[in-house]
């Protein structure tokens, strides 16, 4: 009985371990157009999972796996976009991923290259305004706290250390104060860091629109011999579906970011 409870204690870890294991492997194998789409939605939602659940934490360390969520979350949605990327670039018009081709033709639409360019425009005020905004924001924000989170723990363990003496507090009390001190300077010393993953793929995700895009226009009047506009448009189309795709979940992640390192002093969940 001792070793069936165990066994159930370790499926958690066991399933991560393996879909760590798998959204590594995802970066180098190739995935049918609709178990990416599947694996998309799954992002999208996993993203806003994140989100409310940040805002509904009474306590930004009381969440202190986000910053290991933060990196899984990063690297998974990574791994989705080379993997669309490689399909978009192998079967060009042929692409019959339903949720890239559905943000593609929302965004343009069928007003020809002038949707291509109103389109272009919303994903790159998209980008502007999570990188120069939000991901440069949250990471100021967290390399600040950080610093004064790690320059306090000194002073707070000597205050702790001043009132058991005093026998204000007891023994438990004391210990429990200063793991709460230490748990507060890991948390922002890990998040500092981990802000540096939502930054870093957004920049990932510009340079992944722009690959698509010109290689897709070689490919597709080199190889394909397709005209010009219209491997631009297949392209285009594709690309912005693929990047608004990755950018929205994305998104989520650094509003989240930004909420929890900007809630360091206040106690309860986002509405109180």
């Amino acid at each position: 009985m001792a070793e069936r409870r165990s066994f159930f204690k370790d499926i958690p870890d066991v399933a991560i371990a393996v879909a760590v294991v798998a959204i590594v492997f995802m970066l180098i194998i190739p995935l049918p157009t609709m178990l990416l789409d599947v694996l998309m939605a799954t992002n999208f939602l996993l993203s806003l999972l994140i989100l409310l659940i940040v805002m509904y934490t009474p306590r930004a360390i009381d969440f202190s796996s986000f910053p290991m969520m933060l990196l899984i979350s990063t690297v998974y949605g990574l791994a989705l976009n080379v993997s669309s990327t490689r399909l978009i670039l192998t079967k060009g018009a042929q692409f019959d991923g339903r949720l890239i081709t559905a943000f593609g033709t929302f965004v343009v639409g069928t007003g020809g290259m002038q949707g291509l360019v109103i389109g272009l425009v919303i994903f790159i005020v998209l980008i502007a305004v999570q990188a120069l905004v939000i991901t440069k924001g949250a990471t100021r924000i967290a390399e600040v706290a950080a610093r004064f989170t790690l320059d306090a723990m000194p002073m707070k363990q000597a205050a702790v250390e001043s009132e058991y003496n005093q026998g204000a507090i007891t023994e438990d009390e004391a210990r429990v104060k200063k793991l709460e001190i230490q748990r507060e300077a890991d948390f922002y010393g890990s998040m500092d860091g981990a802000t540096k993953f939502v930054s870093g793929n957004v920049k990932v995700g510009i340079f992944i629109t722009v690959i698509n895009v010109i290689a897709g226009l070689i490919i597709g009047m080199v190889f394909r011999t397709e005209t010009f506009s219209n491997a631009l448009r297949t392209y285009t189309t594709l690309s912005i579906g693929d990047g608004l795709l990755a950018q929205l979940p994305s998104l989520f992640l650094s509003v989240a970011t930004g909420l929890l390192v900007t809630r360091m002093i206040d106690e309860g969940s986002f509405g109180q």
